[in-house]
C-alpha cells in the first residue's frame, strides 16, 4: 500500500466512499458554491470526449456553475456550442473567447495599458474563465475538454478538499496513471521523459532548492486538472505559453503555504495525444521548451539561482544520463504489467527533448520574464467592474444565438 506523503499533502484513493463524499459535497456546496471551468477549442465538440464530460456533469449536483471558454471561428460554431451545453442543468456560461463582445472588452483593457490580445491560447482562456467563475463560486475546478476517461468522480475529488474546511486546502491538483487502452501502453511522455529527468538533473546541478523539491513532490506536475479557491484564482498570474501547468505551480508556490496545497489520485486517466513535433516550435518539443524556460525563471525569481550558459551545457549532459536511466526503469515497469513499450523509441524521444534544452536556455537569456498574464486583481484595478462586463457580454452572446436558433426553427418547413 502506498502511504507516501510529500512536501505537499498527497490524498490517496484507498477505496474512498464516493457516495458519502458526494452527499457531503452537495451539502457543503449549499454554503460554498462551486464551479467547473473548461477551456476548449470548437474542434473538441466534434470528438466523443466532450460529450462524455457533459453527460457526467449533468449528474453532478455539487456543481452549481459551469463555465466553458471557447475559441470558435464563426457564430455558427459558437451557436452549436451553446446548444451543446444547454443540456446541462447547472447555470452555464459559454464564453466566446475571440467573439466581438469579448474582444471589445480586451481592446478597452489594452487601451488602458493591459494587453491580453497578444496572448492567445489556453492561458488567456483560463484567465477569462476564472474571472467569470469567481463571480459565481468560492471554489473552482478546472479541467481540459479532451479527457477520454472522464467521470463525475473527477470534479468531486478535485473540489471536496477545498470545501471541507477542516482540511485547510486552497489548491488541489490531480495526479494519475496515464495508461493508454489501444494498445495498453505508458503515456504521459513529457512528464516521464522530460520533466522527471529534468528535475533530477537540475537538483544535481544546483543542489537542494526548495522549489525543485516542491515540483518533484507532484506526481503528475503537468496535469491540466486542478481546483482552487476563488481568492487564489483572482491573485494568480497565468502563464501565456505552453508552460501553463508548470507555470501555474510556480504561482501557487509564490502565493500559498505548502500545508494548503494538495494533490489527489484520479486513478487511470487518459486524453488525446499530441505529436512530438519537428522542432522546438511545435508539439511536445515546444511544450518542453516552455516548461524549462518557466522553471529557470522561477529558480531565479524565488530561489535567487543565477543561470549561465555553462549551466545549460552541463544540464544537457546530466539530463541525457538521467533520462536514459529512467527509460530503463519504465521498461521494467511496463514489461511487468504487460504494457507495450518501445525502449528504443523512448530514447529517441528523450534525445529530441534534450535538444530543446539549448533553445529554452537561449529564450530564457533573451527574455527572462517570459509571457505572463497579470492577475485579476491588477485588471480590476484598471477596470473595477470588468468581471461584470464580461458576464454581461457572455449573456448577450448566448441570448443572441439562442434567438437566432429559435427563428431558424420557426422558419423550417413542417
Amino acid at each position: 500500500m502506498d502511504y507516501k506523503q510529500e512536501l505537499i499533502t498527497t490524498i490517496h484513493d484507498f477505496g474512498c466512499n464516493l457516495e458519502f463524499l458526494e452527499e457531503r459535497l452537495v451539502e457543503l456546496s449549499q454554503e460554498s458554491p462551486t464551479a467547473v471551468l473548461i477551456p476548449a477549442l470548437y474542434e473538441e465538440l466534434e470528438r466523443p470526449a466532450l460529450t462524455q464530460i457533459r453527460d457526467h456533469l449533468k449528474e453532478c449536483a455539487f456543481i452549481k456553475t459551469v463555465v466553458v471558454c471557447l475559441y470558435a471561428d464563426t457564430v455558427e460554431q459558437y451557436s452549436t456550442a451553446v446548444q451543446f451545453f444547454s443540456l446541462l442543468p447547472q447555470q452555464t456560461f459559454v464564453i466566446w473567447e475571440n467573439g466581438q463582445r469579448v474582444t471589445h472588452l480586451l481592446e478597452n483593457l489594452r487601451a488602458r495599458g493591459l494587453d491580453l490580445l497578444s496572448l492567445r491560447g489556453k492561458g488567456r482562456a483560463v484567465w477569462l474563465g476564472l474571472g467569470l467563475a469567481t463571480l459565481q463560486a468560492g471554489a473552482i475546478a478546472l479541467h481540459d475538454a479532451d479527457i477520454i476517461t472522464y467521470d463525475r468522480s473527477y470534479p468531486l475529488k478535485l473540489l471536496f478538499p477545498l470545501l471541507e474546511k477542516e482540511f485547510g486546502i486552497a489548491f488541489n491538483k490531480a495526479y494519475y496513471a496515464r495508461i493508454g487502452s489501444y494498445p495498453r501502453s505508458l503515456n504521459g511522455r513529457v512528464v516521464r521523459l522530460f520533466v522527471t529527468p529534468l528535475l533530477t538533473a537540475l537538483t544535481e546541478l544546483f543542489g537542494y532548492q526548495k522549489y525543485l523539491r516542491y515540483l518533484s513532490s507532484f506526481r503528475y506536475p503537468l496535469s491540466g486538472e486542478f481546483a482552487m479557491t476563488s481568492d487564489l484564482a483572482l491573485n494568480t498570474r497565468i502563464p501565456g505559453n505552453w508552460g501553463l501547468e508548470i507555470g501555474f505551480l510556480a504561482e501557487v508556490y509564490r502565493s500559498v503555504a505548502e500545508k494548503r496545497i494538495a494533490q489527489i489520485d484520479l486513478g487511470i486517466f487518459d486524453h488525446k495525444h499530441q505529436q512530438v513535433g519537428a522542432s522546438s516550435q511545435e508539439g511536445l518539443r515546444k511544450m518542453c521548451r516552455d516548461i524549462l524556460r518557466s522553471v529557470l525563471r522561477t529558480l531565479t525569481e524565488t530561489e535567487k539561482v543565477v543561470v549561465s550558459r555553462d549551466h545549460i551545457h552541463a544540464l544537457r549532459v546530466k539530463f541525457r544520463r538521467e533520462a536514459q536511466d529512467y527509460t530503463r526503469q519504465y521498461f521494467v515497469d511496463a514489461r511487468f504489467n504487460n504494457l507495450q513499450y518501445d525502449r528504443h523509441q523512448e530514447e529517441v524521444i528523450t534525445e529530441l527533448f534534450e535538444e530543446v534544452i539549448s533553445d529554452a536556455g537561449e529564450l530564457y537569456f533573451s527574455d527572462p520574464a517570459g509571457a505572463q498574464i497579470p492577475d485579476w486583481t491588477r485588471a480590476l484595478a484598471v477596470t473595477p467592474d470588468l468581471r461584470e462586463q464580461l458576464q454581461d457580454a457572455v449573456k448577450a452572446d448566448m441570448e443572441e444565438v439562442k434567438a437566432i436558433n429559435i427563428l431558424t426553427q420557426e422558419h423550417l418547413p413542417v
